[in-house]
């Protein structure tokens, strides 16, 4: 794991760096992995990202890793009115030092239970319609280059889950939604990555991190 150099990436910058995301990949992957064995059956996205977060923070710390901060769950002010509306809370956030100082520039990691066979079909419908859908509507990461989406797979094999989550990514946002391989990190089932045009016309990437929970089956 390696961290690109304090500086900025265009101006302003919503890009991040390939080293960049891949620490984002790294992090997120091992603090799942770690987070893991103190799941239980039956537990909801919720408690799971909470300890996922806990998790990437304690690695965070163990590798000294400065240069970036792990949020909680982030509220998104509306901000186009003045009154309390949100546009709404992202599971985890993660700024890079030079993002300080820009609420808009953050990393967003939406957070989604899965799983492969019929009694997961809920679950993985809402993965695409309460998750990557919120990138796609100005809901979460307007403008970015990158978001995040984390799935937690309750139920192998992996591939089931990740045709059945394509199929319906091209379904309801075209060929250029499909799921393609990016270098696996050791940590996870699988990576995938894939393209999405946001309502302003802006194309953001979106990557997928499959991560093994089945104990919270």
């Amino acid at each position: 794991m390696q961290l690109g150099p304090d500086l900025p990436v265009g101006v302003p910058s919503f890009d991040l760096s390939e080293d960049e995301v891949e620490t984002v990949i790294a992090l997120t992957c091992r603090g799942a992995r770690e987070a893991r064995a103190n799941v239980t059956p039956g537990m909801l996205e919720v408690p799971i990202s909470i300890r996922v977060r806990k998790a990437m923070r304690q690695v965070k710390k163990q590798l000294g890793l400065t240069n970036l901060e792990v949020r909680g769950e982030h509220e998104l002010e509306d901000m186009s009115t003045n009154d309390s509306s949100l546009l709404g809370r992202i599971d985890i956030t993660l700024k890079f030092r030079r993002q300080f100082g820009d609420e808009d520039d953050y990393i967003a990691i939406e957070c989604k239970r899965v799983g492969a066979g019929g009694a997961y079909s809920v679950l993985n419908g809402r993965y695409v319609s309460e998750g990557v859908a919120r990138f796609v509507n100005g809901q979460y990461a307007v403008g970015h280059a990158w978001g995040f989406m984390l799935g937690y797979v309750l139920s192998l094999p992996v591939d089931q889950v990740i045709d059945t989550i394509g199929t319906r990514l091209c379904k309801d946002y075209g060929k250029d939604a499909k799921l393609t391989p990016r270098t696996c990190h050791q940590d996870a089932l699988t990576v995938k990555v894939g393209r999405l045009v946001q309502q302003s016309g802006h194309t953001i990437r979106l990557c997928h991190l499959f991560v093994d929970m089945t104990p919270a089956a």
